[in-house]
């Protein structure tokens, strides 16, 4: 796709509202990849309409593509969906954990072990002992104390080196 030179704005619920000019940043962009299959950018905006998305919540780390992404919903004539870009959680490394960074994988047979070590690695405030509740009680729990400006690790698409 040839962009034009256009604005686009992202109001976003987590980052602060960013403007990016298309032609320079992010730029032209695959539709179609040369294999014919139909490229990211534009499935995610169709199937998101598809399927009544009204919201997406994602990581920091997908920010960039949010303006293509409005720019094919402008063009289709598809709803925008609200967007939160959330930021991910980092290891002693800086980067991103993932299973493509390494980081090492949660078992599903310690579904409160899990929760607790993701609330510690995002700042929360833990003042119950893990031991004896269920994931139930502690995502209740977190959901009562949920304060996202304090949640560690916090990266902006702002801040984004």
């Amino acid at each position: 796709m040839r962009v034009p030179n256009q604005a686009i704005v992202i109001h976003d619920r987590w980052q602060p509202e960013t403007r990016f000019d298309l032609d320079a940043e992010p730029g032209d962009f695959i539709v179609r990849r040369g294999d014919g299959l139909i490229a990211y950018q534009l499935a995610v905006v169709v199937d998101d309409a598809d399927q009544g998305v009204t919201d997406v919540v994602r990581g920091v780390d997908l920010f960039d593509s949010t303006p293509r992404q409005i720019w094919l919903q402008q063009l289709l004539g598809l709803p925008q969906p609200r967007y939160a870009h959330f930021p991910v959680l980092l290891g002693n490394d800086g980067r991103k954990l993932s299973k493509q960074t390494g980081a090492p994988e949660l078992s599903a047979d310690t579904p409160v072990e899990n929760l607790t070590r993701a609330l510690q690695a995002m700042g929360m405030p833990f003042p119950v002992q893990p031991q004896g509740h269920s994931p139930e009680s502690l995502v209740v729990w977190a959901l009562e104390h949920y304060e996202p400006n304090t949640l560690r690790g916090r990266q902006s698409f702002a801040n984004k080196a």
